[in-house]
């Protein structure tokens, strides 16, 4: 009876360590999250893992609206055929929960760590910090293959942490070369000058952002994710460490486009072997699928996963986008005085008349060639309103800094050197201080207004609507939140203009002043 009863608890023993293992205790957050900001957005794992991932906003909502950006470098011939400078656009997947919010897609926060990869893999680790090293000699389909086998774990354990983008559930890849370009360079969180530089701002010098080749920095070694700081959206390790293949085939340059021979994988932001001089956000390089007989695997090449969403989810949706494309390069809604859609319009109906089919095909290549100048020339237009958007917010806070100073110099003066008193020995060097002053904020004050009219005679309302929405979504990212009251100062002071016409400089800067 006592040997029974001793194998009964031994039996019971191994078979509750047994369930406890199967259970997988969650990880420790410094083994997949060792940065941890209060927005990151953690998707499970097996084996009781995660992965973090930071929103990439797109200050556009409607399906078919997408954001351009200039990427690439600039001025190198040498490197011109692989990083020339080009005109590219990027949209976001999900809508950010209320309409005209913008829409985001998610990217992970760090490379893929040899700890999630054997979790995806079937092979449940036990958790170390040297786990936590990028996983690299991969080959682009096992990356892909790996990318397949999360989404399905994830519909089939975890369908509810995927977000949903009009009932449809979000699904992980490697990112597109321009979704990885655009994070990496600090998407709405930077200036557009600041997006241009070479490198992202990076206040405490390249050795506390990137790993790169030499003893000051990665000393010939692969490192751990997330020991340095992160880009301004939260990523970490965007350059240098493990160079990060990405989705698309490669290709070179061909100055303002992109060549038409699509060849291997792209690997972007350079490795610990990369040397400093080299470490920038344009860098880009061709790999091959294949070496020998086998993939190719490289020491110095990782990757990191995107969250995204289908485009065309619904038929309410594909209905959507058809009506939007309806309606590009015809600006039906918003420009009603000189109407291109009167001209494409009689153009489509003179093509219905024609008998003579090639005659038939000039005419329809014409209407579509018209279509896409004047789509262009919309998005340039869009562009050219939040710019000047943005300059009469900024010259609001300057009215605002520059008048409470004007204001405090006028009651020091009063103060010291009122008419019938006794004369302040500095009151004729304030005297000449006010006279300066009042010099340069005129000059401001004029300023303010001729941009404020040159935007109520060049645009109207409809115009100019939708691109403050854009312009507050924007400043919101870089941190300038408080740049928002100011720009609806001067929405406020422009649709005073539209109503009166008056130029009101008084009323503006009084308007700019009343700001807090």
């Amino acid at each position: 009876m006592r040997f029974n009863h001793c194998v009964s608890l031994a039996l019971s023993a191994l078979l509750f360590g047994m369930l406890s293992l199967s259970a997988h205790a969650n990880w420790e957050e410094k083994y997949y999250n060792p940065k941890p900001l209060a927005d990151d957005v953690i998707l499970p794992m097996p084996c009781g893992g995660a992965m973090a991932f930071r929103k990439v906003s797109i200050p556009l909502s409607r399906p078919l609206q997408d954001y351009s950006m200039t990427l690439g470098g600039e001025g190198n011939d040498e490197w011109g055929y692989l990083e020339q400078a080009r005109a590219e656009h990027i949209a976001g997947s999900f809508a950010e929960g209320q309409s005209g919010k913008g829409r985001y897609f998610l990217m992970a926060k760090y490379e893929l760590t040899e700890m999630q990869y054997q979790a995806l893999t079937g092979n449940c680790p036990t958790p170390n910090m040297k786990l936590r090293l990028p996983k690299v000699n991969m080959g682009w389909m096992d990356a892909m293959n790996l990318a397949n086998q999360y989404n399905l774990w994830l519909l089939k354990n975890q369908p509810k942490a995927l977000p949903v983008e009009d009932g449809k559930p979000g699904f992980l890849r490697l990112p597109t070369e321009t979704e990885w370009e655009f994070a990496t360079r600090g998407g709405l969180a930077v200036s557009p000058a600041e997006f241009r530089d070479q490198r992202f701002p990076m206040p405490e010098g390249l050795t506390s952002y990137a790993w790169f080749a030499g003893a000051q920095s990665a000393n010939g070694k692969l490192q751990l994710t997330g020991l340095l700081k992160p880009n301004p959206l939260g990523l970490h390790d965007m350059l240098g460490n493990a160079s990060e293949m990405m989705f698309e085939p490669f290709r070179l340059n061909k100055l303002d486009r992109q060549h038409g021979q699509a060849g291997g994988y792209i690997v972007r932001g350079g490795h610990f072997l990369t040397p400093q001089s080299d470490i920038r956000s344009a860098l880009r390089g061709e790999e091959p699928y294949y070496v020998g007989q086998s993939d190719n695997k490289n020491k110095t090449i990782g990757f990191r996963l995107v969250l995204v969403s289908p485009t065309l989810t619904s038929r309410e949706r594909i209905k959507e986008i058809a009506k939007e494309w309806q309606a590009l390069g015809t600006d039906n809604a918003q420009n009603k005085e000189k109407n291109p859609a009167d001209s494409l319009d009689n153009l489509s109906h003179i093509s219905a008349q024609v008998q003579d089919a090639a005659v038939k095909k000039q005419l329809e290549k014409l209407r579509a060639d018209l279509r896409a100048n004047a789509q262009l020339r919309d998005e340039q237009r869009d562009q050219a309103i939040r710019t000047s958007l943005q300059l009469g917010a900024f010259l609001c806070t300057k009215l605002k800094d520059d008048g409470d100073f004007y204001d405090r110099l006028i009651g020091l003066y009063e103060k010291t050197c009122q008419a019938g008193s006794e004369l302040d020995a500095n009151c004729a060097r304030r005297q000449t201080q006010l006279a300066q002053h009042k010099k340069t904020l005129d000059f401001i004050v004029n300023y303010y207004a001729d941009t404020l009219v040159d935007m109520g005679i060049t645009y109207n309302s409809e115009l100019i609507a939708p691109q403050i929405r854009v312009v507050q979504q924007q400043m919101s990212a870089r941190g300038k939140t408080n740049l928002n009251r100011y720009l609806i100062t001067y929405r406020n002071n422009l649709q005073g203009y539209w109503k009166n016409g008056k130029v009101a400089r008084d009323s503006w800067l009084d308007a700019c002043k009343k700001n807090n």
